[in-house]
């Protein structure tokens, strides 16, 4: 009813007719003609009564009262079905100055941000510090975890976190089965790392979550985070991956020290292996 109350009969395409209305907005008989309902059913819905719906009738009334993705999707909890998968708002496109901030702030630790393909959209100067993140990567986060030396030169959790690596990245693409996005990652990691293929063959599946890593950095030694995959619901096509350093071998200190001026003069030319 609220939202019938915000739909005038002029903004739904119907005459206004100048009488006098009790309520505000649209009638439930004008928004079951608008969605092709009867107004006996739609009024059942309002109700909340125990009545079938499908997804395509609901994104008709969702039309003509003009909710927007987050009510959309809400409506279809109320109604006990499987939400859509969450559009990205126009006026939230644009939020890179933010997100920007936020990883920034992330410093000393590493930070970074991956689209749904895996594809880095930003990282923090920690992130090139210890992770080896560069503009010459592929910028693509699995293609790069199998394929890039320095990377590989560092981790010495690698054999055990790329099983969990592959398994997420399978969990994303499930939810996607057709994306042609997914498909050139598939493509390319395949051609180029028989270890992948190995591990995609396994059909192992996980949710995103958080990671324990350990590297072996070639000017402080042995560092231990945890990194931990964030969504961003104003973004759902972006995830934020944040480094946190663990109890262990000082890592805290050391990624201040890499972060600081001196730290930064080493670690300009980093040497793999």
């Amino acid at each position: 009813m609220s939202r019938r109350a915000r739909v005038s009969p002029e903004e739904a395409g119907l005459p206004g007719g100048g009488g006098r209305r009790r309520t505000p907005g649209l009638r439930r008989e004008e928004v079951a003609v608008l969605a092709g309902v009867g107004a006996s059913w739609y009024q059942w819905l309002e109700q909340g009564r125990d009545i079938s719906v499908s997804p395509q009738v609901l994104d008709a009334v969702a039309r003509v009262l003009r909710l927007s993705d987050a009510e959309r999707r809400h409506l279809y909890l109320l109604a006990g079905l499987n939400p859509p998968t969450p559009e990205i708002v126009p006026d939230r496109r644009d939020m890179c100055e933010g997100l920007r901030r936020l990883i920034d702030t992330w410093m000393p630790y590493p930070a970074h941000i991956m689209d749904a393909y895996y594809n880095c959209v930003m990282y923090n100067d920690a992130a090139a510090l210890v992770l080896g993140m560069r503009p010459e990567n592929t910028q693509n986060c699995l293609v790069d975890f199998f394929v890039d030396p320095l990377y590989r030169s560092r981790s010495g959790s690698w054999e055990e976190n790329a099983r969990t690596v592959v398994a997420q990245f399978r969990a994303a693409c499930a939810a996607r089965p057709d994306d042609e996005g997914f498909r050139a990652v598939l493509a390319e990691a395949s051609a180029r790392s028989p270890e992948f293929v190995a591990l995609w063959a396994e059909r192992d599946i996980e949710e995103q979550g958080q990671i324990r890593k350990e590297l072996d950095h070639p000017l402080v030694g042995l560092l231990v985070v945890e990194s931990t995959a964030l969504k961003v619901p104003a973004r759902p096509d972006l995830m934020i991956v944040l480094h946190t350093p663990l109890d262990e071998a000082n890592t805290a200190a050391k990624l201040e020290w890499l972060a600081s001026p001196e730290g930064r003069r080493g670690a300009m030319y980093p040497v793999a292996g």
